[in-house]
């Protein structure tokens, strides 16, 4: 059963003011201002750094080693979200895996659609092989759309002939952008937090014509064979949960070694609303646990 946090948080996004009548400019401050309330731990460090080119920050909890990386991507459906947005999440994903993070703040639609993000992303996985991390020390993670980028940036990186990397963790992907799933149906009256019409409006704003189905764009219709091992996490109540359960079956038919963990009750990318909500603290200590066995 959902915790007595969570429940709160629960009614605070169920009574929230409609999205639908705000700008471009007035959902980009939302996130920055929902990221404000979660302010980064004195012990973790950041540091802005340009990778290739992207925007990046090193995020690193105390003991976690620099020859080990989490190469992160933030959500918010490709036009917004931002480093801030993610920091004090990633940094406990730091401290839970030992890993430091290098997060990667990509290029947003609709003033650089696609496919500027998956060469932003590219573009970053490159700098750190060329830094001399070894790529079967890297793991790839990202929420939402970012969990899409993820596997947007396998494909790529496999296609090119280049090292994949060790493992991914994907939260709440955002994979379909043909939004083909019935939870986008059935679950639509218990996540307040995320609805199809923003989703449509995400899509539309990042595609700029482009098919839905480009496997580069939506994931889900890609091709997944010799892929590393994958961990998705996603809750019960999402309209995305069907993003989910499809990569998982796929990527599972393709030969991947896949772990799906379904939340009861859990809301879109629960894990990224601080280190009070029991929830969270679960699921971001369960990606480590995940990270320390796929590096061992």
């Amino acid at each position: 059963m959902p915790s007595q946090q969570f429940q709160e948080l629960y009614e605070s996004l169920r009574v929230a003011p409609d999205r639908g009548g705000m700008s471009l400019e007035q959902l980009r401050e939302a996130g920055e201002a929902k990221a404000r309330r979660y302010p980064l731990p004195p012990d973790v460090a950041h540091q802005a750094v340009m990778a290739n080119g992207a925007a990046a920050e090193w995020v690193s909890a105390p003991g976690a080693v620099a020859d080990r990386v989490l190469l992160y991507f933030h959500g918010g459906g490709y036009y917004r979200g931002s480093l801030h947005t993610v920091r004090e999440m990633v940094g406990r994903i730091s401290r839970a895996s030992g890993l430091t993070a290098l997060s990667v703040g990509y290029r947003l639609a609709p003033e650089h659609p696609y496919p500027a993000a998956v060469e932003d992303a590219a573009a970053a996985y490159r700098w750190l092989l060329e830094k001399g991390v070894a790529p079967r020390q890297i793991v790839l993670g990202g929420d939402s759309a970012g969990g899409g980028l993820c596997a947007a940036l396998m494909i790529k990186v496999r296609g090119e002939g280049a090292p994949l990397p060790a493992a991914w963790v994907c939260l709440s992907p955002w994979v379909d952008l043909a939004q083909s799933g019935e939870s986008y149906e059935t679950r639509a009256h218990e996540d307040p937090s995320i609805t199809k019409p923003y989703l449509d409006h995400a899509a539309q704003l990042y595609l700029n014509g482009v098919d839905a189905r480009d496997p580069l764009a939506s994931p889900l219709y890609a091709d997944l064979s010799g892929l590393p091992p994958l961990l998705i996490q996603v809750g019960t109540a999402e309209v995305l949960l069907d993003d989910s359960t499809r990569l998982e079956q796929n990527a599972r038919a393709a030969g991947v070694q896949v772990e799906l963990q379904s939340w009861e009750g859990m809301t879109h990318v629960w894990q990224n609303n601080g280190p009070q909500l029991p929830e969270a603290t679960d699921a971001v200590n369960k990606i480590g646990e995940f990270i320390k066995k796929v590096l061992a």
